[in-house]
């Protein structure tokens, strides 16, 4: 199946894959997480084409995950790049892969920055629970029904 098919099926994870599923798309709203929010920091921080760039900057706008405001700078307006709300809700998911990440693919030594809480400072995890009793759950404690 071609990879743009994605987008159009009846799935609430293909179509998520479709948006998120190029590579450098989720490197991208990581910078965006940790601060960076011009062109040319992006470029410089990631190593990233002008060209990639701009696509997967204009994908992230016209899917409303990110907004573009005005800033001036040396007389000149410019514009940063900003989240949105859905672009903010998009955290748990980068949380629940680097939280993976962190487990199966990177030993301590290899990572470059820690999170943690602002309060307490503790450590930071994705989690998923039930919205009824707020049990964390794993894949064996969920039950898949057809909808009514």
């Amino acid at each position: 199946m071609p990879y743009s098919n994605f987008a159009s099926m009846p799935c609430t994870l293909s179509r998520p894959a479709a948006l998120l599923g190029e590579r450098w798309t989720l490197l991208l709203l990581r910078q965006i997480f940790l601060g960076t929010r011009r062109f040319e920091d992006f470029q410089a921080t990631m190593d990233i084409s002008r060209s990639v760039l701009t696509d997967r900057l204009n994908v992230l706008l016209q899917e409303n995950v990110l907004k573009r405001v005005p800033y001036s700078e040396d007389g000149r307006t410019r514009h940063e790049y900003r989240l949105t709300e859905k672009g903010r809700d998009l955290y748990p998911v980068l949380m629940a892969l680097r939280t993976w990440g962190e487990k199966w693919m990177a030993p301590d030594e290899e990572e470059s920055f820690h999170l943690h809480h602002r309060d307490c400072g503790g450590g930071v995890r994705a989690k998923v629970e039930c919205t009824g009793c707020g049990a964390e759950l794993s894949a064996r404690d969920v039950e898949v029904t057809a909808r009514q």
